[in-house]
């Protein structure tokens, strides 16, 4: 039997004609754009296996805007994800959404910023990597750390409501010195959260990283020190470390998901929204419906070759096992937790978890003898030390990492460290 997927900005498509949405001041510019719905089908199995779609646009209908279907409409059209979202949930649940966009700061001015929020964005993320000059040349991204400040502040003047940063640490050319003036001015624009990631070397990846000399790449060593100082500095700046790569100012949800339990990790970083379904739209970006996952092709004209074909834009996918899904839940734990409860996780997944990982449990003795993890009768906790190589210990029960991985076959993964 088919299953439908409805969730998030996706609404079933027998539900299209029944929506009555008053529109807003300001979003009057909707009138009369088309829209496509879209509705996932899966089967039984929970793998998705096609797309069920519909034309709908904004009408005056009885002196209020109503969302209706267009008669005799073709199903083919290209489709924004601002207007795809705003037509779906309707601008009453849209405005009270939380809606965020990544951001260019090369490439946004302060009108932009206004015109996304008119939109009805109201998170922002900027990338930064790094404001030294010799950084930002070695990894050929020249960005004025004037105009990347001047639009935080335009932002928080404007009202709105989460601002995120985001740094990169170990890049070539980079330094403790150099790394500390960058981290103390993004201190002083106060962003609600700050993401720190590690620089991930991988050349045979990613062709931009060809340009980059050897020589100018730092050593774990001194990779590890950069992550121990941004630990440090942003700690004492006021912000809470969330684990792996993320802080945030004690107001911030992030923080009380982290206090009430209810912190989750996906591909985007930690998240409070563990209910939710993750629909990607866009080249390259990854979905995780159920326990399924899905990443869209790679590059622009092939996404859009299976679009215009009337499929989806998935390239591949991968539905977890039942030892995938036990996995994951006790990855999930250890990274946003930094506990583990065997009982809890036996009473999820029915097993037996000192047989089951007996392996796993063996190995976690030498990260226990380096102050990474303790293990004390049925719970397995991180250490403060070990919260900054928190992947380490995680690591220990992700099964596809030992894998063998054939001689004429480049590394797939990033080192930890």
């Amino acid at each position: 039997s088919l299953i439908y997927f409805s969730f998030l900005i996706l609404l079933a498509v027998t539900t299209i004609l029944e929506i009555n949405h008053q529109l807003p001041e300001g979003m009057k510019f909707l009138h009369g754009t088309i829209y496509q719905a879209y509705s996932f089908v899966g089967d039984a199995a929970g793998n998705v296996t096609g797309l069920v779609t519909v034309a709908v646009e904004w009408k005056k209908v009885d002196g209020q805007m109503k969302l209706v279907e267009v008669p005799g409409s073709e199903r083919n059209w290209k489709c924004d994800l601002v207007l795809l979202a705003m037509g779906f949930l309707g601008p009453e649940h849209y405005v009270s959404q939380l809606l965020g966009i990544e951001l260019d700061p090369r490439t946004v001015t302060p009108e932009r910023l206004e015109q996304l929020q008119g939109l009805g964005f109201n998170r922002f993320s900027l990338g930064v990597q790094d404001f030294d000059p010799l950084v930002q040349e070695a990894v050929n991204r020249v960005q004025s750390e004037e105009g990347t400040l001047a639009l935080i502040a335009h932002a928080r003047a404007i009202g709105i409501e989460s601002i995120s940063v985001d740094l990169i640490y170990g890049l070539p050319r980079q330094t403790a010195s150099s790394f500390s003036k960058t981290l103390e001015k993004i201190i002083t624009a106060r962003p609600d959260r700050i993401a720190a990631y590690s620089y991930a070397h991988l050349p045979h990846l990613f062709k931009p990283q060809r340009q980059i000399k050897t020589v100018d790449l730092v050593t774990p060593a001194e990779k590890l020190a950069l992550l121990g100082l941004t630990v440090k500095t942003l700690s004492a700046a006021g912000y809470i470390y969330i684990g792996m790569d993320h802080f945030a100012l004690p107001t911030d949800e992030l923080v009380r998901a982290q206090q009430g339990g209810t912190l989750q990790r996906n591909f985007q970083g930690y998240s409070t929204r563990a209910e939710c379904d993750l629909v990607a739209l866009g080249v390259s970006s990854i979905s995780k419906v159920g326990d399924t996952y899905a990443q869209n092709a790679k590059t622009i004209p092939e996404y859009y070759r299976l679009i215009e074909a009337g499929g989806l834009a998935v390239q591949r996918g991968v539905a977890l096992a039942p030892d995938d899904q036990l996995r994951r839940d006790v990855i999930q734990s250890l990274m946003c937790a930094t506990k583990l409860d065997f009982s809890a996780i036996e009473a999820r997944h029915s097993i037996a978890f000192e047989s089951y990982f007996s392996d796993e449990l063996q190995a976690l003795i030498a990260l226990e003898n380096d102050g990474l993890a303790t293990r004390q009768g049925r719970f397995i906790e991180i250490s403060p030390r070990g919260r900054l190589l928190m992947r380490n210990v995680a690591m220990l029960f992700d099964a596809h990492l030992r894998k063998p991985v054939p001689e004429n076959e480049q590394p797939r993964f990033s080192r930890v460290v």
